[in-house]
């Protein structure tokens, strides 16, 4: 074929970008919504204006032997349920205030956040609430949004799906990282309540809810009255920064309790040679999670595995720090409890005298 035959002239039709799948006047448009967003998370470390090609920051003076902690995150497939439910102002502060508690449980605070977002069709109003969920995120935190990439990927994502990554930086002083390394036979487990299923267990929540419960985004959510399955679906992920920053100094280790439940995460501050003894006992199971069980007749133990099951964050200490962490938790209007306690093993999570 050469460009002169009959089969080229006839494909003579000008092409653009925006024929292609990509409207750069939309990513124009998003950015001009995300400046203001943006500029309202600056701390004092914040260097330079929105707009440039890398974002900068100001490490903190003070400190002796700081250490950066980094981590990188998504929402799963939480953010199918924004989509179906078409709210978008949510995922992004589930996602800055994960980011948030993964680096926490070192012992750091964040400095600055970065977001991605990616879509098949990019529409500016969407953009736009994702990134103010961010923005309300890196407010909660101290955390400052210093960069991002809003990318439009025609034949990678199929509209309306799109996705969203975030990356966050902390600090803490080299002494003071937390760990299992500190964790000692006889350590209190401390439990600090979530907010719902947070981010993780939505592939299989999604799926009762549509196939065994039979329900849309829009429909109220069984045995939560005024409550809409996407009300539920979309509580924001809590952050516990506010509540445990003030007695870090009287703990030891902490757990996330994120994708893997207790079993799967309370497991990664212990060392090899003791265990975590869980009593289920003190505390009930929040209503969404046993509805869900209910009707995906899910096993005991798989639910422990796949939800946090109401526990957000563990936090090991010894005996003499419990009511401190507990009494600081209520001030910030999150229930805490004593969960159990650290003993003699090998790196366990034993639940009700079971490992999982």
């Amino acid at each position: 074929m050469t460009l002169n035959d009959s089969s080229t002239r006839d494909k003579q039709t000008p092409l653009d970008y925006r024929s292609a799948g990509v409207d750069i006047d939309a990513g124009e448009e998003a950015k001009n919504r995300l400046k203001r967003l943006v500029e309202s998370t600056f701390t004092a470390g914040t260097r330079g204006a929105f707009g440039g090609f890398g974002g900068m920051f100001k490490i903190p003076s003070g400190y002796q032997s700081p250490l950066l902690v980094a981590s990188a995150d998504g929402v799963g497939t939480k953010i199918k349920v924004a989509i179906e439910a078409d709210r978008h102002d949510t995922i992004g502060h589930c996602l800055v205030n994960h980011c948030t508690n993964d680096i926490l449980v070192q012992g750091a605070e964040p400095l600055f956040f970065l977001d991605y977002v990616a879509f098949g069709k990019l529409i500016p109003s969407v953009v736009e609430g994702v990134v103010a969920g961010v923005a309300a995120g890196c407010r909660e935190n101290s955390c400052a949004l210093i960069g991002g990439e809003t990318a439009e990927m025609p034949g990678v994502y199929t509209p309306p799906d799109y996705d969203l990554a975030g990356f966050i930086v902390g600090i803490v002083e080299e002494a003071h990282v937390l760990g299992s390394a500190r964790v000692q036979s006889g350590d209190a487990l401390i439990a600090l309540a979530s907010n719902g299923l947070h981010t993780n267990g939505y592939s299989l929540a999604r799926r009762i809810v549509s196939e065994r419960l039979e329900l849309d985004m829009h429909q109220p959510f069984p045995d939560i009255p005024g409550s809409s399955v996407a009300d539920v679906l979309l509580k924001v992920h809590r952050s516990y920064l506010t509540a445990l920053h003030p007695v870090l100094d009287g703990v030891h280790a902490m757990a996330h309790i994120t994708g893997g439940g207790l079993p799967g995460n309370l497991n990664r501050a212990l060392p090899t040679h003791l265990d975590a003894f869980v009593d289920a006992s003190t505390w009930t199971i929040p209503t969404e999670f046993q509805v869900l069980q209910y009707a995906g007749v899910v096993s005991h133990a798989e639910m422990f595995r796949a939800f946090n099951m109401g526990v957000g964050m563990v936090v090991i200490a010894p005996q003499d720090q419990v009511a401190r962490v507990i009494a600081r938790a209520k001030v910030c209007d999150i229930a805490a409890w004593e969960l159990g306690r650290v003993g003699a093993g090998s790196g366990d999570v034993q639940i009700d005298g079971k490992v999982m």
